[in-house]
């Protein structure tokens, strides 16, 4: 059997709108489960990628727009390790509800995570320009977002009656021991015993709602921290040690694996 040659290249681009990060991704990486602080939006630009999303597994191909909502699981892998393009830009959900409150009287975060829309390209390919050009307009970048993120609140929103997810107390329990504070190691028994459950219930049940291990979700919301900490000017063994990692190269393995671009690059991308 051959094996797979791994190839990866990210690029974080510097950004001139506050609130909006721009990435060029050119990889047969696979992605584990995982999700953002912020609304995710991208078009491919050749390969194909498949992904796990709130509505199962979907397709994603050259032309297709990608979008993911804030605190979204999802993956992202190729087949047989073919390597695909796509460009994204990240949001803060703040931007995305102020860009669209003159339109709209509730906030609008869910989304499709794959559509096939040309308009919508075109919307993308204005602002990703206008974001990673120092020099643009100001008044071209704000029309240019309110104009796009205006665009998928009316066409891709999903059914806004769709019943909220909720999800059962044990597990609720577990998500805000880490959420509230992901720096401090906790064990599987000591969630558990929170939960009021066994160990084992505490997996099924925390996979089964999440789509990640207890593990899994508490590194990610490490790696959040770490952002958040090195958008605050920390160094990077100072974020790896406030945010609960054993060491530097620790943090940077998993930042990397979640994000595909090292928190080095990062840190220099948002200076």
């Amino acid at each position: 059997m051959n094996r797979v040659n791994r190839f990866h290249s990210a690029e974080q681009h510097g950004s001139s709108v506050c609130g909006v990060e721009a990435m060029t991704l050119l990889s047969n990486h696979q992605f584990p489960r995982h999700s953002h602080d912020q609304f995710g939006i991208g078009v491919m630009a050749f390969g194909a990628q498949r992904s796990w999303s709130s509505i199962g597994h979907v397709e994603a191909s050259a032309g297709d727009v990608i979008m993911v909502n804030p605190g979204e699981m999802h993956d992202g892998y190729t087949q047989h390790g073919e390597k695909r393009g796509w460009r994204m830009l990240y949001l803060s959900p703040a931007l995305f509800a102020n860009a669209i409150e003159d339109e709209f009287s509730r906030t609008v975060d869910i989304v499709l995570p794959v559509v096939r829309d040309p308009v919508l390209v075109n919307h993308f390919s204005g602002l990703f320009s206008c974001v990673t050009d120092r020099n643009s307009d100001p008044i071209e970048r704000e029309g240019r977002l309110v104009q796009i993120l205006t665009y998928i609140a009316r066409q891709h929103a999903m059914d806004e009656q769709r019943p909220r997810v909720f999800t059962p107390p044990c597990v609720a329990k577990a998500m805000e021991r880490i959420d509230s504070a992901p720096q401090i190691p906790v064990s599987l028994a000591e969630l558990a015993a929170l939960s009021g459950i066994s160990r084992f219930q505490l997996l099924r049940g925390f996979a089964r709602e999440t789509g990640a291990t207890p593990h899994a979700y508490l590194v990610q919301r490490r790696i959040r921290l770490v952002r958040q900490l090195l958008t605050a000017g920390q160094t990077l063994s100072e974020a790896a040690l406030q945010a609960g990692f054993a060491d530097q190269s620790h943090m940077t393995r998993a930042f990397v694996r979640q994000f595909g671009i090292s928190p080095g690059r990062y840190r220099e991308a948002i200076a």
